[in-house]
């Protein structure tokens, strides 16, 4: 059995600000809203689901996402943005499912569609669980 996924998604990236407000829809909810469509017909969409995320702090390579899972390596994400007419979102999630598969959550660069080879922005290792001290 596979470990709990998700697919965090960065709603303030690619925000238009005013007066210290944000105004309008950012790319990152409309990236969120669009990958959300996909995700309902996905077979793993139970097993992987979409987290919205305030911020993923990688407001100049907007747009961001992140493949997180425990156990597992986490992925950051960044210039993904559905304006783009080389990044077909439905790669994402074809990424993620290679991600699901991988035990250690490794995506060799090689098996990376386009944009999340360009994208990257982090591979950060897995949690090492601390070993518990037997009392004496």
């Amino acid at each position: 059995m596979n470990p709990q996924h998700c697919l965090f998604v960065c709603t303030t990236c690619g925000s238009k600000w005013q007066d210290g407000q944000r105004v309008g829809t950012s790319a990152g909810e409309q990236l969120l809203e669009q990958l959300e469509a996909l995700h309902q017909d996905w077979d793993l969409a139970a097993e992987f689901p979409i987290q919205a995320v305030g911020c993923m702090s990688a407001c100049n390579r907007s747009c961001a996402i992140s493949f997180a899972a425990a156990g597992k390596h986490t992925y950051l994400f960044g210039d993904i943005t559905s304006e783009d007419p080389n990044i077909e979102l439905g790669n994402i999630l074809e990424c993620a499912e290679k991600y699901y598969q991988h035990p250690t959550g490794v995506l060799p660069w090689a098996e990376r569609p386009a944009p999340l080879k360009q994208g990257i922005l982090a591979k950060i290792p897995p949690l090492i669980p601390t070993p518990t001290h037997a009392a004496v």
